[in-house]
């Protein structure tokens, strides 16, 4: 969930030195992509799905490391608890308690509805940062920084290219908008309320809109977040997977 469950490498406690000053593009970008993770973090959080047919809630934990692994684990309602995602290098899995089978998620179900929501598995399987994907510019106003972001020839991705709105005067992200090849907007992500985890701020709340349905969208609260845990690649198992606490 790149933007729901995706490393703050860069991201200090507090903001970065080159934040007193004017940062470059690729300095905000490089923020802005590793906002959620650090070197390793754990979170609780809530993810609920609207449609113009229902409404529903799931609580989740996950865990992540770097860019390359990620577990998220359901835990309400009740009848899903144990439900998982695992994600390790170019691998993704997910366990199904019901019927106790792990299913591998094969390339061609990347652009498929993660856990039924806006999000997609490929949201999830991001490998690689996206100065390494995107050219990047940068405009500003009064009181944003504007990220335009164009993907090189050879990026693999669905999307023909992404703007952020950051704010200046904390360098938070206010949303993110999705364009297709044909410059069409399909999707915006927002971001508010701020709040400090554990010494170092972050916008709790992310909502996720598609824009070609109508009356529906994703959004995600962070309750719990917690940064530069104790995890290795060891803890990224299929046995930690299925395993239901």
């Amino acid at each position: 969930m790149k933007g729901l469950l995706a490393t703050l490498i860069l991201l200090a406690m507090g903001l970065p030195a080159w934040a007193e000053t004017s940062p470059s593009a690729d300095e905000l970008l490089q923020r802005m992509d590793t906002l959620y993770q650090q070197n390793s973090a754990h979170a609780v959080m809530s993810m609920t799905v609207v449609t113009p047919d229902y409404e529903r809630t799931m609580q989740l934990e996950s865990w992540s490391l770097g860019l390359d692994f990620a577990l998220v684990k359901v835990l309400e309602p009740v009848r899903e608890r144990g439900v998982a995602t695992l994600k390790r290098d170019a691998d993704m899995w997910n366990f199904l308690p019901k019927i106790n089978k792990v299913v591998k998620v094969p390339p061609s179900m990347m652009m498929g509805s993660w856990m039924g929501s806006d999000f997609t598995n490929d949201d999830l399987m991001r490998e690689t940062s996206w100065t390494e994907e995107y050219a990047v510019t940068l405009s500003e106003t009064d009181t944003t920084y504007e990220l335009q972001l164009t993907p090189f020839e050879n990026t693999v991705t669905v999307w023909g290219g992404m703007t952020l709105s950051i704010r200046k005067d904390n360098l938070l992200p206010i949303e993110q908008r999705y364009f297709d090849e044909d410059g069409r907007e399909m999707r915006v992500m927002t971001f508010s309320d701020i709040t400090d985890f554990n010494g170092t701020e972050l916008p709790a709340t992310m909502r996720l809109t598609p824009l070609n349905k109508d009356d529906q969208y994703t959004e995600v609260n962070y309750q719990q977040l917690e940064f530069d845990t104790d995890l290795t690649t060891d803890f990224f198992t299929l046995q930690n997977l299925r395993r239901r606490n």
